[in-house]
């Protein structure tokens, strides 16, 4: 009987222990600005949304979430205005660059907030900076362009094809990821045309269907076009249409999952696209604030990017896509 009453007093202590675990997550209290990158909502900005949401939901922290429509200047901005406001953390990403972000990062860090960095690596940052917390939650992005590439290569592509790479070549770190593509066409033999992004059209990729429409109608023999930018791969179904390409007549590789790259994965018009899982890109940073300021551990880098979506495989991530989680 005495054990009896032990046991069940241990359960019951078990009990109040866990609830209050759940009354009080360990991240309560912290407050955390996080740059998701694009449009709210946009294909290759909600699953990051999401597993942004969820992180702060199971750990208690405030989010304050940032949009930008990728444009690096409105980043450098929006890291002044979180840190005006004194958060806990604050996640960056890297598409300004390590010079840009440098001495304003430095200034944060040296004020007690946590700093750490999604989607677009700044290597230099994260090496100073990885004691005091920042880590890295994003593809390793020329191996990212790489595993494109060599998805793309697979549908029969053979040295001498002409094939273009549409990326932000000009953006510091980031052009790594286009980078990585053409260089893995190239090293197959293919003749690579390497076009530029403008800021512009990074903002309103719309903008880019009547550009690689003219593109594709003045290249006849292209076989092949290749990109990293997520708004872009869904822009593609309509741009083969437009140009009076039928699929698989050019193989195009991309990355994310936008409900229009889903399309155009379904009827073939994309062959491949990079599954960067962004739902991580979301959770990660938020994980990261909550063991550097509670646990005091250091940056911690992790590389998303799986491998490749194809149309063989699409159909079984649709519902978790249409839920905003992959």
């Amino acid at each position: 009987m005495r054990l009896t009453k032990i046991l069940l007093a241990g359960a019951a202590a078990a009990a109040l222990t866990a609830s209050s675990a759940l009354a009080d997550p360990i991240g309560k209290g912290l407050v955390m600005y996080m740059q998701m990158g694009g449009n709210a909502g946009d294909g290759a900005t909600l699953a990051r949304q999401t597993g942004a949401k969820e992180a702060a939901e199971a750990f208690g922290v405030e989010l304050k979430s940032q949009f930008s429509a990728w444009a690096p200047e409105t980043m450098i901005n929006q890291f002044k205005d979180a840190v005006a406001a004194k958060p806990n953390c604050i996640e960056i990403m890297g598409h300004p660059g390590g010079t840009a972000f440098h001495d304003i990062v430095k200034a944060a860090v040296d004020q007690g907030i946590i700093v750490t960095v999604g989607n677009s690596p700044m290597s230099d940052l994260q090496t100073e900076f990885g004691p005091k917390g920042m880590g890295y939650a994003g593809v390793d992005l020329y191996q990212g362009g790489v595993i494109t590439a060599k998805a793309m290569l697979a549908q029969g592509l053979k040295a001498g094809d002409e094939a273009m790479v549409y990326d932000p070549f000009s953006q510091a770190e980031r052009s790594q990821s286009g980078k990585g593509l053409a260089d893995t066409l190239e090293k197959a033999g293919l003749k690579v045309d390497r076009l530029d992004i403008s800021q512009e059209v990074n903002s309103d990729t719309t903008l880019a269907v009547p550009l690689l429409v003219a593109y594709i109608q003045s290249h006849p023999n292209l076989k092949a076009i290749g990109t990293q930018h997520g708004s872009i791969t869904g822009e593609m179904d309509e741009v083969l249409k437009k140009a009076g390409k039928k699929p698989g007549e050019i193989i195009v590789g991309g990355i994310d999952l936008a409900p229009a790259t889903i399309a155009g994965l379904k009827d073939g018009s994309i062959s491949a696209t990079l599954d960067q899982l962004l739902y991580l890109q979301g959770f990660l940073p938020v994980m990261q604030c909550v063991l550097t300021a509670k646990y005091k551990m250091p940056g911690i880098s992790i590389n998303t990017g799986a491998g490749t979506v194809t149309p063989k495989t699409i159909d079984a991530l649709v519902g978790l896509i249409d839920k905003g989680i992959r």
